[in-house]
């Protein structure tokens, strides 16, 4: 078994999604492994990953628009807001989210469907540094 390792630093600029999927194709292609597994990990408690449909911008406004009804910012009661009204609204939506995904790689390419990708999302609402951390496990 051969393992590859690699952390992308990904900039916000502000809450939205970002789609990645070129740049783990591009670290999967230059690592020499065919087949295996891709773990996908986000270092971070107000930012998660999401694989979904990137044809449709819509998508990301209509998910975007869900989750700011489901977890608004600044809600009356919550006591973590010691970096503003965005704060503990960023932390739930990752809670709800996942900081982890796990991505087959068959023939040297990840087995995503035709119209999936790969996105950061970042749940704050200026802008960060992200850094996501890519293990390649495989032969």
């Amino acid at each position: 078994m051969k393992q590859a390792h690699h952390t992308l630093i990904i900039s916000s600029s502000g809450r939205g999604l970002i789609e990645f999927t070129s740049e783990l194709r591009s670290f999967v292609r230059d690592s020499s492994i065919r087949n295996g597994l891709l773990t996908v990990f986000c270092r971070h408690t107000s930012a998660s990953l999401l694989i979904q449909e990137n044809a449709d911008p819509d998508v990301q406004h209509d998910l975007d628009a869900f989750f700011t009804k489901l977890s608004p910012d600044g809600q009356p009661g919550w006591h973590h807001n010691n970096e503003g009204p965005d704060d503990m609204s960023g932390h739930i939506r990752t809670a709800l989210t996942q900081t982890s995904i796990g991505i087959p790689l068959v023939d040297g390419v990840l087995v995503l469907g035709t119209w999936q990708g790969v996105f950061l999302w970042e749940h704050r609402t200026r802008p960060h540094q992200r850094e996501v951390v890519l293990h390649l496990i495989g032969e």
